[in-house]
């Protein structure tokens, strides 16, 4: 694994550009949704931004993977940090001229781009940890990565955002937009000038095959699961956004309500990247599917216990910062045991992932393309919970990730096993 060290690096630094990109979208969204309030469905509205992201991966999903197996990873890589870069220039010119169709056309460029890179990662990863535990483990460390930047923004968004008012605009958040675009110009001289050889030689889509991924039923049935599975990772922190933005819902304190609720979403990930990097030492000792099973279980008892309290339930202080320094709130408990939910949902992309593709040996390329056209479940199903929550409360909203945590459960217990393994592979 020592001669794959500055390959591994690299695809790290991609994992840390995805959720960088990805998670811009939803503290934006309180922004547009203000623009949008006094209408019946705002909160689903501010919401499409992340839903435009995810649609993306309904169209780009599976190119991606023809993507990568016709011009290798580094190629495919470059391409996708490309357009990155032009989705955030065109949600930063949409504050320029001031368009929701704008920004709703960025947020779509940049979800091609994150399609691609996440197409990338994930196989490599794998596939230079040498599959098994051992590439999960890798993925699950490059998720830490990940995750640190899915912690960072949305608390950086939501400082930049403040106190939200008929005068809030997107080029209030110009400095992200700024600091995205460098980073992304960054990435993309780095990766140009990075040696990777691709592990493989995509012997799939060289030869004629009657079979294809679909043939294997474990990989049919873990591509179902990853629609759940993110649309309940991002609606979580998603819905809690909105509901602590709530000041009539939360009873937060206006003045640093939309910058609690980005430091509480953006709490919701470093649970996540605590999850992932405790995980990342374990990877190698447990199966995927034991570590699913576990994290699953514990996610669907904490939704309901949420659900169960309601959003009117205790309260319990948390330690937060503001712009004015460190400061103590009062939060439902309910909030508090979502935030816990991203320990619960840190390590099941890998799992899901590693489940999905065992044993597809030279159909893994194809195979990631197909799971990435699935991630498109990060933008349908927040926007049924949104639009639940319009019409039935935030807390009531949650049955949708609750939902998602049960399929996912089902999947790890009944439908993991690879029952066809008479194909050649």
């Amino acid at each position: 694994m020592k001669k794959n060290t500055v390959a591994i690096i690299a695809m790290m630094f991609l994992f840390a550009m995805i959720s960088f990109v990805t998670n811009l979208a939803a503290p934006i969204g309180v922004i547009w949704k203000n623009s949008f309030i006094g209408s019946p469905n705002a909160n689903t509205i501010g919401m499409i931004g992340n839903a435009m992201v995810f649609l993306a991966y309904l169209f780009m999903g599976i190119p991606s993977g023809k993507m990568l197996a016709k011009i290798g990873y580094k190629k495919t890589a470059m391409i996708g940090i490309a357009t990155c870069f032009v989705g955030v220039l065109l949600q930063w010119l949409s504050g320029i001229a001031g368009g929701f169709v704008a920004y709703l056309a960025g947020a779509f460029v940049s979800g091609f781009g994150v399609c691609m890179l996440n197409t990338v990662v994930n196989p490599m990863l794998v596939l230079l940890g040498g599959g098994g535990n051992r590439g999960n483990q890798l993925n699950l460390i490059g998720g830490t990565l990940n995750s640190l930047t899915a912690t960072l923004t949305p608390m950086l968004v939501g400082a930049m955002i403040g106190l939200v008012t008929v005068d809030t605009r997107m080029a209030d958040v110009n400095v992200v937009l700024y600091i995205a675009m460098t980073v992304l110009f960054a990435a993309f001289l780095i990766l140009a000038f990075t040696p990777i050889t691709d592990p493989e030689s995509n012997t799939a889509n060289k030869e004629n095959s009657s079979h294809s991924p679909w043939s294997f039923r474990h990989f049919v049935l873990g591509a179902i699961t990853i629609f759940f599975y993110v649309g309940t990772e991002v609606g979580i922190p998603g819905g809690l956004i909105f509901f602590l933005s709530d000041t009539e819902a939360s009873g937060l304190n206006p003045e640093v309500a939309t910058t609690v609720a980005g430091f509480v979403a953006g709490t919701y990930w470093f649970m996540m990247l605590v999850g992932r990097f405790l995980s990342g030492f374990i990877a190698n000792r447990f199966s995927s599917r034991q570590i699913a099973i576990v994290l699953m279980s514990c996610g669907v008892i904490l939704i309901s216990s949420a659900m169960f309290l309601g959003s009117k339930g205790l309260m319990s202080s948390m330690i937060i910062f503001t712009g004015s320094g460190f400061t103590s709130v009062n939060l439902p408990v309910a909030a508090i045991l979502l935030v816990l939910c991203g320990l619960c949902t840190s390590a099941l992309w890998s799992c899901i992932f590693s489940m999905a593709t065992a044993g597809l040996g030279k159909y893994t390329a194809v195979a990631s393309g197909i799971f990435m056209t699935m991630v498109v479940g990060g933008g349908i199903l927040p926007l049924l919970q949104n639009f639940v929550s319009d019409n039935f409360g935030y807390m009531a909203s949650y049955i949708i990730p609750l939902f998602g945590f049960v399929i996912m459960l089902l999947y790890a217990i009944f439908g993991s096993k690879n029952v066809n393994t008479d194909i050649d592979v």
